[in-house]
């Protein structure tokens, strides 16, 4: 462990895990601060843009009881004003520098992210320590704030057709957890219920460095970088650390199915999620390759067979931690979800059923060596083209989540050679394990055209 000059009492190390030489290798240099935020510094000089992200460990499922909805609210809030920033001029700030951003609100964290002309690193340093110091949290704000999300829960969800079909619906239906299980984007009763108190609140409980990691990604130079990362962040105080819920899930043995009637669909659509293995254990990389097996693609077993040969529906849609975000940023159950549309000629049994014919074939015997080298051709594919999004936001939300969820952002170097240790009979047993019926949850949207309404 060396200690690095200018970061005070903070620890320090780059970390680059051995990979093998045909493996591309981010560059990952790693430390805290004395009040606890994580830092990841990755340079990378091919374009002259830097990509800035800030996670804080509080999402969709970590947030409080009766407060549905209260982790995505707070997303709102951050844009309302800072100490030197007032109300929207951090969007300015950043648009009239020649840069995009945006905030979202996931599973196990919220984040915030720009991407500047690299000459502005500085800039967006300043301006994300200048929120994490303190939020303008006033009555008016929060007021108006309850008003856009209450309109985007209703424009998104209540007013849409199959809206929140099947990233909000199935984890509802499928766990048992009241924090996996509850309405993510939140009753309208309880947004309007919070109060100024209870925002303050939040904000002094999550939004502190040491329950934060900063990513910076692109083209700077790392002694510039954390001279800079400690000028603006490092005075801020840390708090008492959040106490992490219980997240856990129980083994399901039985397969249950859930019905959502929707006067806005004009066709049914089906939601079938299974139960994920553990993160980061074997046969959680293999679900990553079932998936590619399965899934992606025009060479996968469903596209060929229940969308090419039996025609019942015109695409299959899957994922793991599907419509928000992949299968690595996340830290807790989750599930795999296939999701699709179809007529209603068709029949919801023999859709399942074509779908358990597929998978079927992975159950009954291990899969062929081409077969499994062409899932991780493809998972490699899909992997690059992650990374490189959106001026390397793409690399930066994998070093963010790692760092907040495993304390070790360089785990980024290891994927691949996770990957590549799944076996033909691992895919087997994982398929046996986690696509067995009485894994899954079958959510079934049917269309509820109002009495007397057209056909």
């Amino acid at each position: 462990m060396l200690r690095l000059p200018g970061c005070m009492a903070a620890f320090a190390f780059t970390l680059c895990a051995a990979t093998p030489k045909s493996t591309f290798t981010v560059p990952v240099t790693y430390y805290k601060l004395p009040n606890g935020l994580r830092v990841v510094l990755s340079p990378d000089h091919t374009a002259s843009t830097v990509a800035v992200a800030v996670y804080y460990n509080i999402g969709f499922r970590i947030e409080p009881r009766d407060r549905t909805g209260f982790a995505h609210l707070f997303e709102h809030m951050m844009f309302q004003g800072s100490a030197n920033l007032g109300k929207m001029e951090f969007i300015k700030l950043v648009q009239q520098n020649g840069g995009i951003l945006n905030g979202s609100t996931r599973f196990d964290f919220t984040n915030y992210f720009e991407v500047l002309p690299s000459n502005k690193l500085e800039t967006a340093l300043w301006a994300e320590a200048d929120r994490m110091k303190g939020l303008d949290i006033t009555e008016a704000n929060l007021t108006n704030q309850k008003g856009v999300v209450s309109n985007e829960v209703k424009v998104n969800v209540i007013n849409q057709p199959y809206g929140g079909f099947p990233w909000l619906d199935l984890p509802q239906a499928a766990n048992t957890n009241w924090f996996n299980a509850h309405n993510f984007y939140g009753d309208l009763k309880e947004i309007d219920a919070a109060t100024l108190d209870d925002v303050k609140a939040f904000f002094k409980t999550y939004y502190t460095p040491n329950n934060a990691a900063l990513a910076v990604v692109g083209d700077f130079e790392i002694p510039q970088a954390k001279a800079m990362v400690e000028k603006y962040f490092a005075a801020i105080p840390a708090a008492k650390p959040a106490q992490r819920p219980d997240l856990a899930e129980p083994r399901q043995e039985k397969e249950k199915r859930a019905t959502k009637d929707d006067p806005l669909a004009k066709r049914p659509a089906l939601g079938i999620g299974y139960h994920m293995p553990e993160r980061n254990t074997p046969e959680y990389f293999a679900m990553g390759l079932i998936d590619q097996i399965l899934a992606k693609g025009n060479d996968s077993l469903l596209y060929s067979d229940v969308v090419k040969k039996r025609a019942l529906t015109g695409a299959v849609s899957a994922g793991i931690n599907f419509g928000l975000g992949n299968m690595f940023d996340y830290n807790g159950p989750m599930l795999y979800i296939l999701s699709l549309y179809y007529d209603s000629t068709a029949k919801t049994d023999e859709i399942v059923s074509a779908i358990d014919g597929d998978i079927a074939g992975l159950q009954d015997k291990p899969l062929d060596r081409a077969t499994l080298d062409r899932a991780l051709s493809k998972f490699r594919s899909a992997f690059y083209d992650d990374l490189s999004s959106l001026g390397g936001f793409g690399t930066a939300n994998l070093l963010a989540s790692f760092a907040l969820f495993d304390d070790n952002p360089a785990r980024i170097n290891t994927l691949e050679t996770e990957f590549q240790k799944v076996t033909p009979e691992l895919i087997q047993k994982t398929a046996r394990e986690y696509l067995r019926p009485g894994n899954r949850t079958i959510l079934v949207v049917e269309p509820t055209p109002a009495k007397g309404a057209a056909q």
